[in-house]
This record gives C-alpha cells, structure tokens and sequence, in this order.
C-alpha cells in the first residue's frame, strides 16, 4: 500500500468487520478511501469498527436475496459508484444446509450472492473509472470442479469438503465471465486466495478455536499455536504448518488486486502470494506450491456456470 492514494475512491468489502476482510476495509480506510461495510450482524460490525472513521454499515445477509437486493438498493441511493468491490465473506465446511430456494448453503453464500450483489452494482461499477471486483476464493478451487449435480439433489454425495471446494472454483469461473463481460465497461474482475489463516472465524464449525486464543496468538504472531492445540486433538497435518499466514498477510494479496497499478489492463485471472497464480498440469496433485486448475478457468464451465446463476438469481449482466 505505500504509495497508494485512495483519497475519492468508494469501496464495498463483504465480511469486512473480521478477519481478512476487516484488515482489508483497514487498509482501504488508511489509504483515504470511503468503505461501505455489508453486515449481517450489525452490532458486531459496528464494535469491530468502532475506530474507523469514513465508514458506512449497512445490513445485509448473503443467504437471503431480499437482504441483498434491499441493501443494494441502499448503496445505489447514497453513492454515485463503487470503485472496488471485494467479495471477501464467506462460510467454510458446514453441514448439508439449504437456503430458502433450496440451495446448498456454500454456493448459495460463496458465489450466488456474490453474483447477485455484484450484478445490482453495475451502473455504479460503470459509474466509476476501472472499477476492480475482487472474489476471495481459495486453494480449495484445486480439488473440485463445477459437478453435473452442483446443488447435491443426491445429498449422498455430500460432504462439508466438497460443497466448499466447488463454491470457491465458482468463484473464480464468476471471476471469468465477468472479467469478459465487465471489460467493455471498465470493469475487472480477479480471484485470490489469501493463503491458509487459522486465526479467522471461516473455519469456525470445523476448528473449534476459541477466540481469546486466536486474538492473542495474532496479536503475538504466535500463527500455529491455535492450530497446534488443534493438532493434539485431530491430528492435523503438522506438514503444512510453515505455510500458515497471519491474517495481515492473508489480505495482502487481496489489496494487492485491488490498488495495484501493476494489474491495470490484466484480468480475469486467479491470484495468490501477491502474484498471478501458474497454472497447474492436469497430472498434477492438489499442491500447497500453488496453481490454479484448469477447471476453475474453464470458458465453457464459466458459461454453465453463469447460466445456473441467472436462473437462480434473476440477475443477468
């Protein structure tokens, strides 16, 4: 961020009141922008921001399309344009839950509203001058593909793993299309993964952690103490250990795609460690080096993809 003036900028962050995302709307603020805060927990948006100043809460809830469109409808009436955009919130590895349409919770969350608060955005995404939508996804998109049977009708197949993995490879085939159909308006898209962050909630129903711990190990560096204790009661594998970050570190490669002059004129692309990510061979296993798969950039599947959205949103670009 040295150097980065975002002095007249309007950004909106989801999950910007904890962890990435909260560093994230930090960054922004500090740099001169004006950030809008989406939350579906008012009150604890409203103490974990407390002192930031050009700040503006408004509430929404990613699962509930309504939410969405009446915050959406908000935005539009008190800002002019949104200059960037982080999809950052999300929810990890929950059991089989389904919305109110019937869809399961990770892609109803992860990507479908995304997709749907992004898409009632556009006239203040052209509004601005080369607007940026970053979409955090994650290494997960390595292990998934778009399925046949995306929304689990057979609720065998199902597990917390999975319908995590497939919601974070939509997240970056959204990124794809969008990318193609935002260039002729200004807009890019990018993908990013933050990099494995034991500190934030997102992971909360599967690593029981509690928070005073996760506070002081941050505050601390201490980054694998929380996972250690975890450690001794699953097993987890102490292997990957050196490849945890702190949660500054996880938002820097999200920041990263939306300020960087280096990236004006690129996207439609996945991001991670501060840089385009490679790309990885088919033989190849799921790899903590890196890479984004095939799959997850496939023009045909982002196309499938982007027709499975707008039936289910109503929302098309």
């Amino acid at each position: 961020m040295k150097d980065i003036d975002l002095t007249g900028k309007i950004a909106l962050v989801t999950g910007g009141y904890s962890g990435v995302g909260l560093e994230t709307v930090k960054q922004f603020v500090a740099a001169g922008a004006q950030v809008i805060v989406p939350a579906r927990r008012l009150d604890v948006a409203q103490a974990a921001l407390i002192d930031l100043s050009n700040l503006t809460i408004l509430p929404m809830d990613l699962q509930n399309p309504v939410s969405i469109h009446a915050f959406a409808d908000k935005v539009k009436s008190q800002f002019a344009k949104i200059d960037i955009l982080v999809n950052s919130a999300g929810i990890m590895y929950v059991p089989l839950r389904r919305d109110e349409r019937g869809i399961e919770s990770h892609f109803a969350t992860n990507h479908l509203g995304h997709f749907q608060l992004t898409l009632e955005l556009l006239r203040l995404l052209k509004a601005a001058e080369n607007a940026r939508v970053i979409t955090v996804s994650s290494r997960a998109q390595q292990s998934t593909p778009l399925l046949t049977d995306w929304n689990f009708t057979d609720e065998s197949t199902y597990s917390p793993q999975i319908g995590y993995q497939q919601s974070k490879t939509a997240n970056v085939l959204f990124t794809v299309k969008l990318d193609e159909r935002g260039q002729k308006d200004g807009i890019r898209a990018f993908a990013v993964h933050p990099g494995m962050i034991p500190l934030t909630n997102i992971g909360r129903e599967q690593f029981h952690i509690a928070p005073w711990l996760r506070t002081v190990a941050d505050k601390l560096g201490l980054i694998h103490l929380p996972v250690f204790f975890q450690a001794l009661k699953t097993g987890f594998d102490r292997s990957k250990y050196r490849y945890f970050k702190t949660i500054r570190q996880g938002a820097a490669t999200q920041v990263w795609a939306a300020v960087s002059p280096n990236l004006a004129d690129r996207g439609g692309i996945y991001c991670e460690d501060v840089n385009i990510a490679r790309l990885m061979i088919d033989s190849e296993a799921d790899n903590f080096g890196g890479g984004v798969r095939q799959h997850s950039i496939d023009p045909k599947a982002a196309d499938r993809l982007w027709e499975i959205s707008v039936s289910a949103t109503g929302w098309d670009y």
